[in-house]
Parts: C-alpha cells; structure tokens; sequence
C-alpha cells in the first residue's frame, strides 16, 4: 500500500487550495461527489473512502460515492464500514478520528468494526446553510495510526467546502417552480466562488464578497468586516470596511474603514444568535456603519460555527432586500467565509515562512565564519605550521575536516533552499550546449566513481539545439544525481548519462543498477531532511536535502524532474530542460 506523504502547514494550504478550486467547476452531482471523496482521498492518504448523503424525506443515510486510493470506485461487496461512526459524526455535527477502531472503547463493541476488522478511521460531517446533508468517511482497514489530529482537521476544513459544492449540485438537480431562478443563482455561486479562489489576497476577498453581494440586491451601499481583538484590552471589535454607494462586481475602492464595539445593539443580536438580523425601520443607533438607512441587513459571517465576521447591506427603500436576497447573501457570506478563512491561514503560513527565511540566512551567515576560521587552522595544523604531528593527532586532524566539509555542504545546501523558496536565488539563464555541461560534470566525477571501479557512459543523441537555463545550477543540479548514483551503486557497478530532445525539452537521464529505492521510500524522496533507513543508505554521508534542491532548481528554470526505480535494480531520474530556440530544434529518434 502506498503510504501518505506527511507534509508541512504551507504544504497542507497549498493542497487545500488547489483542490478546493476545482470544486466548483462542475454541477454535475455524480461528478462532484466523485471530485469530493478524490480530493479527500488524496488529502488525507486514505486506503478508500465513502460519502452519504441523508435522504430528504425518509431520513435514511444513502452511500452516494465510494471511492479507493487508485480514484476507482469500489464496488458493493467492499463497503464494510462503521454506520456507528458515520451517525455519530452526524448527531454530534463533530469530526471524529479513531486510529485503532478494534480497541476504542466508543466503537469496539460495534459488530461493524469487529467484523469488517475495522482500524484507522475518519467522519467528518456536511453541512451546508444550516441542514445536515451527511458525512463523509475514510478508512486504512489494514493498518493503526494511520491519520492524526491535523488530518482531521483538514478533513473538517475540507468537508466544510464540499458540502456547499455538494448542496449546489443538488439543488441544480432539483426540479420545481422556481428552476429557472435557481439556475441563475447557481451559475452565478459557481462564478462567485471561482473568483473568491482565485486570490489569497485577505482585502482583495472582502472586497469582491461585499461588491457580490451589493451588485445582487437592492441595496444602495454596504460594509464588511472581521472580528478582531484589541491586543492590550482584550476586547473584541468588529472592524468594518464601508462602501457608501452601489459597487460594481469587480470594482475596490478605498472606501473608510471603522471600528465597531462588540456593545453595537445590532452587532450584540448577531453574536447572540449567530444568525442574520434584518431592521426596518432602522433606528440611528442600529445602524451599523452609522450609516442612515431604512432597511437593514446584517448576516454574520460563520466559521467552524463561531462568528468572525459580518456582510451588512443598507438601502433607503422601504422594501427593499427581499427574502430571496437575504438568502443568496447567507450563501455568499458561507463562500466567502471559506475563502477568508484559506487566506487568513495563508498570512499566517507566509508571516512564518518568512521567519524561517529570516532565521536561515542569519544562522547560514553566522556559521560560515566560524567554520571559515576553523577549516583555516585546522589546514594550517595539518600543513606543519606549528610543527610536527603524530599520526594520531593527523588522523583527529582530518576527522575535524571531514566534518567541518559536511557542515559546510549542509550550509550551502540550507542556504540554496532558502533562495528558492523567498524567491532570492538569482539564475544566469543563457543558451549553451548541454552536452558540454554533461561532459564537465561526468569528467569531474570519473577519478572517485573510477575508485569504485564503476563505469561512466555518456549517450548524448544528436540533440540540434542549445537550452536555455543557468549552466552553474543545472551543472549542480547534475553533479547532484551522478553523485547519488554513485554513492548508492556498489563496486563495479554501471552508471550511464544520457541526452536527447523530447519535444521543445532537453531530456537528461541519469541510470544506475545500484539499490534502487523501495515503494514505501519513493513517495517521501523529495522531502527536506528525508533518508531511508537502509544500511546502505545510512552508510553514505548526506542530510537529505540533496534531492529536494535539485527538483526546486529544475522546476524554478522550466523543466521537470522524475525517476523510475525497483529496489535492487537500480534507478533513473530524468529531468529536463527548455530549449533555447525550439523553431530550430528537429526531432531525435528515440
């Protein structure tokens, strides 16, 4: 079975994100059922996962998709799951996580559990616009511990987002009288939450959300806003931003910003109830933005059911903001409480990313000096300036620089992921023949792959064209993977280096017959700081973050990186890069 990638908090965003956009690209409701337990599944690293859905009228749970890690869906004798779970989640409206089902005291006398072997297992409820729809439910029956208290939470996160894009699919599906209305709604939702995903940007969000939501009624201006807490009182407050007049879908201005006490009577209404709070009249104090209004709406802006924010709409007709427009801006305040929850969590993960950036570069600099000083009397010692040394001391001597080299690769190597991933690394991109940079990188490693009695080939195709990159970095990007290959190849083994054109790319090969890397490692190669626990592995010196500088190198000039491996036969990685000129280039036979 493969296993889950664990991955970082910006990582875990970034897929959040990246799936959550998808999911309102289709109507279609078997579709998007499909779409969601796909996305669960990759999210969480599940073995097979399952959604039902409670069926109006008869209130009984239907399974609506099953799905497996290979997104085929799973057939009837295979869906042996935890109804007791799956009601438990929807009764308590709470995800639940259990890592070991056979020996939970909520669920291991179940017959379900017991009989089906059930182990590591996750529920998460759907609701959309207050209404139960069901749950969603993954499994690993054949391992413990398989998921923990952040996949639960991504989980919940997750569900929180498909059970919109669920509920949309079902009422597009739903025929009544007012089709035609509903229709236009849901394409427009379906526009409005394409746009809302489209940006991280906090302002940009609440911008767009007010600018939906007074283009769609009748309303002659608005505010939005979030609820904030004064750092040295400790006092909440609501912190509006105000559009005086009518607003264009896409238009933001910068309209005033002002500070609402938590005491406001009408703000006090919506905290209280966590519902929405429609005056008419409105009186000078109700008022929201202190704006004088006739008709008032004030919807609250829900997230994991706690109010963080509030949509308010004011218009001087008497009339206006209808039931129908009460309602479409709850379901757009839901979507934007979505898209404002992922770009809070994105400024938080940008504010620590950029700590660690900051960290990095000052340990990086402050050590280079220290090793600097060392490695130079270190060299002075071993050269006989101070007079001569025993064998031993010679021997201490060159542990002391073995050592201090590896402490310098790991600076250089933190120092290259660093620029990357700020966005600092500079590239000299000028065209230049591959093949001169293959042969360099192979002659500057056949002295210590020759000590291994290993062989070194190259096989550069007639490849027409120059690329178009940095030389140095795919020089250190190839030095990288010949290096491994020997490392992790025995004596007398075999390396090859090969070259051709594939399309408009230059296709760079590197092939060993060493130990290959096993299933289970494969998925977590490009992880920083990760090393199998082979003895072969842990034989050769290194920190794990080879592999993760050479896919960000190749990515950040154009190209791609993959491998093929079986363990004890060896491996391939391929990388490629663009061509300088591809009008020029001519296509090379495989």
């Amino acid at each position: 079975m493969k296993e889950k990638v664990k991955v970082n908090e910006q990582a875990r965003l970034a897929a959040l994100y990246e799936v959550s956009s998808r999911l309102g690209a289709s109507l279609d409701l078997a579709e998007v059922l499909n779409q969601v337990m796909d996305a669960i599944i990759q999210l969480t690293g599940a073995e097979r996962g399952f959604l039902m859905l409670i069926e109006k009228g008869s209130g009984e749970l239907q399974t609506m998709a099953a799905r497996n890690m290979d997104q085929k869906t799973i057939d009837g004798r295979s869906m042996q799951i935890s109804r007791t779970v799956v009601e438990r989640a929807i009764a308590t409206k709470e995800g639940i996580l259990t890592n070991n089902a056979q020996e939970d005291d909520r669920f291991a006398g179940q017959q379900s559990v017991v009989g089906y072997q059930l182990r590591s297992i996750m529920c998460a409820p759907l609701r959309a616009r207050g209404e139960m729809l069901g749950a969603v439910y993954v499994d690993n029956r054949l391992f413990t511990s398989v998921f923990d208290n952040a996949d639960l939470s991504l989980l919940v996160t997750f569900a929180n987002q498909a059970a919109v894009a669920i509920d949309n699919a079902r009422l597009f599906t739903q025929t009544d009288q007012s089709l035609s209305r509903r229709v236009e709604e849901l394409s427009l939702f379906q526009r409005i939450d394409q746009e809302l995903n489209k940006s991280l940007d906090l302002n940009h969000i609440l911008n767009l959300a007010l600018n939906w939501a007074i283009s769609h009624t009748d309303a002659g201006g608005g505010s939005i806003g979030l609820m904030q807490t004064d750092d040295e009182t400790e006092k909440r407050y609501l912190r509006l931003l105000v559009h005086r007049g009518a607003a264009t879908e896409q238009e933001e201005r910068d309209d005033e910003e002002i500070l609402v006490p938590i005491s406001h009577p009408v703000l006090e209404q919506v905290l209280a109830g966590e519902q929405s709070i429609f005056t008419r009249p409105v009186a000078p104090e109700q008022a929201i933005d202190g704006t004088p209004a006739v008709s008032q709406l004030a919807v609250p802006i829900k997230r994991d059911g706690m109010t963080t924010g509030l949509i308010t709409l004011e218009s001087h007709l008497p009339y206006a903001i209808n039931d129908e427009e009460i309602a479409f801006v709850e379901r757009l305040a839901d979507r934007a409480a979505v898209a404002i929850k992922n770009a809070r969590l994105y400024e938080e993960i940008q504010f620590v990313s950029k700590a660690k950036s900051e960290f990095i570069s000052v340990v990086t600099h402050e050590l280079r000096l220290p090793m600097t000083a060392i490695k130079g009397y270190n060299d002075l010692l071993l050269g006989g300036m101070t007079g001569p040394l025993t064998d031993q001391q010679k021997q201490f001597l060159q542990v002391i620089r073995r050592n201090v080299n590896r402490m310098q690769d790991l600076v250089s190597d933190l120092s290259d992921i660093n620029h990357i991933e700020s966005g600092r690394m500079k590239f000299e991109y000028e065209p230049f023949d591959i093949r001169e940079t293959v042969n360099e990188v192979c002659d500057n490693m056949k002295e210590v792959i020759m000590s291994k009695r290993q062989s070194l080939t190259i096989e550069a195709l007639s490849v027409s064209a120059d690329v178009y990159a940095d030389p140095k970095r795919i020089g250190q990007v190839l030095t990288n993977l010949v290096s491994n290959a020997y490392k992790y190849t025995p004596e007398g083994g075999q390396i090859t280096v090969r070259v051709q054109e594939r399309a408009n790319f230059a296709e760079i090969a590197v092939i060993d017959d060493g130990i290959g890397i096993s299933e289970e490692n494969q998925a977590k190669l490009f992880t920083q700081f990760f090393r199998a626990e082979d003895q072969a592995v842990r034989e050769q010196t290194g920190w794990g973050l080879g592999l993760s500088i050479v896919k960000k190198m190749v990515e950040a000039q154009g190209g791609e990186i993959d491998f093929e491996s079986e363990l004890n036969h060896g491996s391939t990685f391929i990388f490629t890069i663009p061509l300088a000129n591809i009008k020029e280039a001519t296509s090379i036979p495989t």
